[in-house]
């Protein structure tokens, strides 16, 4: 389960943007993609921009036409190679507070994994596991 590479759970193609794309062309592309994060930079990750990013730059009373993603967006970025476990994702997230992880090969972006990703994958690994029930889930406790 922990070893499973991280290639086996991320989504592609990650979506990317320039820092001088708007706040406002931001917004767009995360709402027509269904998606939860922007990689600025085409080449090499200069940063990432997210959701909350962009609602709290409205918050801050930004001009979203005016304003460039570079300006909100965090980096330096943490991120984690394909073949990296989804336990070392985990483990790297909790470590740096983050809820995206871009996956690189070789600098460049070729995927990412979100908390989200990991809360799918997680699931279907621990039902393989259970070989029985627990004995005293017929009593009711669950913990």
């Amino acid at each position: 389960m922990k070893d499973t590479p991280v290639n086996d759970v991320m989504t592609t193609p990650v979506r990317t943007v320039t820092g001088e794309t708007t706040i406002a062309v931001a917004a767009r592309a995360l709402t027509d993609q269904g998606i939860g994060s922007l990689i600025v930079g085409e080449e090499r990750i200069e940063g990432i921009v997210t959701e909350t990013d962009v609602v709290g730059s409205v918050a801050e009373g930004l001009d979203p036409t005016a304003t460039a993603v570079a300006e909100l967006m965090s980096d330096p970025v943490v991120t984690i190679r394909p073949t990296d476990s989804v336990g070392d994702a985990g483990e790297r997230m909790g470590q740096n507070t983050v809820k995206k992880l871009p996956v690189t090969e070789d600098g460049e972006p070729v995927g990412i994994v979100t908390t989200t990703d990991l809360a799918h994958f997680l699931p279907q690994q621990r039902v393989g596991m259970s070989v029985q029930p627990e004995p005293d889930v017929d009593k009711g406790e669950y913990e």
